[in-house]
C-alpha cells in the first residue's frame, strides 16, 4: 500500500510571494533578451550615457563662464570627439608602421627559437610528440584512393589518379558603383554607431535636468527633496569617478608609453593607448596590455635584456597604482565587490561582447551608485556593492552569537580609526545587544546564548582595553568595507566623539579611588554586557570601573558591595520598559550607597526629552542618560568638578540633559 502525503495548503501570501518573483524572473529575462537584441541601439546608448557623465563637469564649467548652454555644450562634444578621432589616427598610423617592420623581427625570432632548442640535450618529450601528431596529420589528409568495380562485382582499388580538371573562375571587372560600395560598406557600421553617440550625448547634456525629474518620478516622487538630492549625488560620485579612472589610466598608458619608448620598443605610442584602454578592464586589462609589447620585445631584441625591463615596468607601475594611488583617489564611495566584478564583465561580455568588457565596470558602478541613493533599487546595492548585505548591529550581534570577538575587534580597530570608541559602542555594539534582547523578550534565546553573548562582549572589551577614546587622527580613513559601511551609517555627534581622556591629576575630590564608578547590570545578561561595554568606555576616558551582574541588586546580594569610594553608580539597561524594577533596583543602590549619586541609563533609541524626565520622576534617580555616549559625557563632568558633587537629586539642563 502506498500512503499519499497530503498535500500543503499555501496561504495567500506564499502564492502571491510565487507570482511576485515568477513575475521578477519573467522580467529579467525579457530586459535581458531586450539588451541582448537590442546591443545595436544600447551600446551607443551605454557608451553615450558613460561620456556625458565625463563631460558634465566641464560643461558646467563653461556655463560658469556665461557661455549659453547650447553653446557649451556642442563646443565639448565636438572637444571630445576630435580628442577620440585624433588617438584614433595615431593607432591606425601606429598599426600601419608596425605591420610593415613585422617581417623584419621574423628572423631575430628564428634564431631565438634555433639557440633555445640548442641549449636542449637531445629532443624532448613534447617535440617527438609534436613530430608525431604532424605525421598522423599527413596520412589523414592523404588523398582517398578510387575504387573500381570488376565483371564479377568485386571492388579493386586502382592506382591510376585520376587528373584533375583546371577551373578559373573570373569575376567581372567591378564597375564605379561596385567599388565606392566595396569602400564604403566596412565605415558604415561604425559611422552610424559614432553618429548615435553623438545625437545622445548632445541630447544628454541638454536634456539633463528633465532625464533627472523622470528618473525621479520613476523612482518615487513621495519624498521629493529626499529623490533629488540622493540622484545629484549620485550624478556628482559617477561624474567624479569616470573622471578621475579616467585621469588614472590615462596617466598609466603614459607612463607605459613613455617607458616603452625609453626601453626601445616599437610603436610605443600605439602600446600606450591600448594600456589606457584596456586597464578599464577589470582584472586582465592590464596583462592584455602588457602581452603586446613583451611579444615584441622577445622578437625585437636578439638578447633578453629588453623583455625583463619591459616585464619589469608593468609588474613595477600596476601594483604601484592598483594597490597605492587608486585606493587613496578612489576611497570608498562607489566600491564593487570582487564577485560582482567578476560576474557583470562575464554577463556584459556575453551580452555586447568585447566592448561589454571595457563597459562592464563602469555600467556596474552606475548601478551599485544608483542602487544606494534610490530606496526601490537597493537591491542592486546589496548584489553589486562592497558594502555588507547585514548591517553592522546584525553583523555584531552574529559575531557574538557565534563567540567570535576577535574578529568583531579587529572590525572595531577599522572603525577606531575615524570615529570614536562611544560611537563604535551606541551605533554598533549596542544596537546589536538590542537585536540580542529582542529575541531574548521573545523567547528565541535560552539563557545559556545571553551567556555567551555577554561572554564574547566581556572578551571583546578585553581586546579593545588598550584603545583609549582620543579623538581620531586626522586624515586617516578605512579601507575595510564592512567598517566603511558601519561609519556612514552612523550619525556623528561631535559633543561626545570629542570627549577628553581625564587624568588623574585632574580629577575632582571623591574620584582620585581607583574605581570610582560602579556599572551594575539591570535584569539579565545582556544589560550586563551592556554594562561591561560602558565600563570599557569609562576606563577609556580615564576613570576606573567595576562591574556587577544583575544578582547584585537581589535582597542578599545588595548588602555585599562596597561603598568606599564610589562616586556614581551607574544602573545599565537596554530599553525603558519595567519602571518598576527599575524604581526598586534605585532605592535598594541608594541604601546601600549613601554617598554616590545613581544614575540610570537606559540605552533606547526613541527615549526622548519628555520621556527621561518622566524616567527619572518616576525612579527617582539623579542622573538619566539614554545612550553610552550621554552617561560617559555625564560622568566625565561630575569627575571634572573642583568640588565633590553634591548629595542631593541633581536636576538636569532640558536641552542637553547634563548636570
Amino acid at each position: 500500500m502506498i500512503s499519499r502525503q497530503p498535500l500543503k495548503v499555501r496561504t495567500t501570501e506564499e502564492v502571491l510571494g510565487l507570482i511576485s518573483a515568477l513575475a521578477v524572473a519573467i522580467f529579467a529575462v525579457i530586459i535581458i533578451a531586450l539588451l541582448y537584441f537590442g546591443r545595436d541601439i544600447f551600446v551607443p546608448v551605454a557608451l553615450a550615457i558613460l561620456l556625458s557623465f565625463v563631460l558634465a563637469p566641464l560643461v558646467a564649467q563653461l556655463q560658469r563662464l556665461r557661455a549659453p548652454r547650447g553653446l557649451a555644450v556642442v563646443s565639448v562634444v565636438v572637444l571630445a570627439f576630435v580628442v577620440i578621432f585624433a588617438l584614433g589616427s595615431m593607432l591606425a598610423t601606429q598599426l600601419a608602421q608596425l605591420a610593415s617592420e613585422l617581417p623584419n623581427y621574423q628572423s631575430t625570432m628564428s634564431n631565438k627559437i634555433q639557440s633555445f632548442r640548442d641549449t636542449k640535450a637531445g629532443r624532448g618529450t613534447l617535440e617527438r610528440a609534436s613530430d608525431m601528431l604532424k605525421d598522423l596529420g599527413k596520412e589523414l589528409d592523404k588523398p582517398k584512393e578510387p575504387e573500381a568495380r570488376t565483371a564479377g562485382g568485386l571492388r579493386t582499388t586502382t592506382s591510376a589518379p585520376v587528373a584533375p580538371i583546371p577551373v578559373e573562375v573570373r569575376q567581372p571587372d567591378p564597375g564605379a558603383l561596385d567599388s565606392l560600395r566595396t569602400l564604403i560598406s566596412p565605415l558604415i557600421h561604425p559611422l552610424a554607431t559614432t553618429g548615435i553617440i553623438i545625437i545622445f550625448v548632445i541630447f544628454i547634456l541638454l536634456q539633463r535636468e528633465d532625464l533627472r525629474n523622470r528618473l525621479i518620478r520613476l523612482a518615487g516622487s513621495s519624498d521629493l527633496q529626499r529623490t533629488t538630492a540622493a540622484l545629484d549625488d549620485a550624478a556628482f560620485r559617477l561624474s567624479r569617478l569616470f573622471l578621475t579612472q579616467l585621469a588614472l589610466n590615462g596617466g598609466f598608458g603614459v607612463v607605459i608609453g613613455v617607458g616603452l619608448w625609453l626601453i626601445g620598443i616599437p610603436s610605443a605610442i600605439l602600446w600606450g593607448i591600448l594600456a589606457a584602454a584596456l586597464r578599464f578592464v577589470p582584472y586582465i586589462g592590464a596583462v592584455i596590455a602588457a602581452a603586446f609589447p613583451l611579444a615584441l620585445a622577445a622578437a625585437v631584441d636578439p638578447g633578453w635584456t629588453m623583455l625583463i625591463w619591459t616585464l619589469a615596468l608593468f609588474v613595477v607601475v600596476e601594483p604601484l597604482l592598483g594597490h597605492v594611488i587608486e585606493p587613496m583617489v578612489y576611497g570608498r564611495s562607489t566600491g564593487l565587490s570582487p564577485v560582482a566584478v567578476v560576474v557583470s564583465a562575464a554577463f556584459w561580455t556575453a551580452l555586447w561582447g568585447p566592448i561589454g568588457l571595457v563597459l562592464a565596470t563602469p555600467l556596474t558602478v552606475c548601478l551599485v551608485v544608483i542602487g544606494r541613493h534610490v530606496e526601490r533599487l537597493e537591491f542592486l546595492d546589496v548584489m553589486f556593492g562592497d558594502r555588507p548585505a547585514l548591517s553592522p548591529p546584525e553583523i555584531f550581534y552574529q559575531r557574538m552569537l557565534a563567540n567570535d570577538p576577535t574578529e568583531a575587534a579587529e572590525k572595531a580597530e577599522e572603525y577606531l580609526k575615524e570615529r570614536s570608541l562611544i560611537a563604535y559602542c551606541d551605533e554598533v555594539a549596542v544596537k546589536g545587544l538590542q537585536l540580542a534582547q529582542a529575541d531574548a523578550e521573545r523567547g528565541a534565546l535560552a539563557y545559556d546564548r545571553l551567556a555567551t553573548i555577554r561572554d564574547a562582549v566581556t572578551e571583546l572589551t578585553v581586546d579593545l582595553s588598550d584603545q583609549n577614546d582620543a579623538p581620531a587622527a586626522a586624515g586617516e580613513r578605512t579601507t575595510d568595507p564592512e567598517a566603511a559601511s558601519a561609519i556612514d551609517d552612523s550619525a556623528s555627534n561631535g559633543a561626545v566623539d570629542t570627549l577628553p581622556v581625564l587624568s588623574k591629576e585632574s580629577l575632582a575630590d571623591g574620584w582620585r579611588s581607583e574605581q570610582p564608578l560602579l556599572c551594575v547590570a539591570g535584569r539579565t545578561p545582556i544589560d550586563e554586557a551592556a554594562a561591561v561595554l560602558l565600563a570599557q568606555l569609562l576606563s577609556a576616558h580615564g576613570l576606573g570601573t567595576k562591574v556587577s551582574g544583575a544578582e547584585a541588586l537581589s535582597t542578599a546580594n545588595v548588602i555585599k558591595l562596597e561603598p568606599a569610594g564610589i562616586a556614581i553608580a551607574c544602573l545599565v539597561y537596554l530599553g525603558h520598559s519595567g519602571v518598576a524594577h527599575m524604581r526598586y533596583s534605585v532605592r535598594r543602590l541608594k541604601r546601600r550607597l549613601p554617598r554616590a549619586r545613581v544614575m540610570l541609563v537606559c540605552c533606547a533609541a526613541d527615549l526622548d526629552e519628555q520621556a527621561v524626565k518622566a524616567l527619572q520622576e518616576a525612579t527617582k534617580a539623579e542622573l538619566v542618560a539614554a545612550s553610552m555616549g550621554e552617561a560617559v559625557k555625564l560622568c566625565i563632568d561630575a569627575a571634572q568638578a573642583r568640588t565633590s558633587p553634591p548629595l542631593p537629586s541633581v536636576k538636569l539642563d532640558p536641552t542637553t540633559n547634563v548636570a
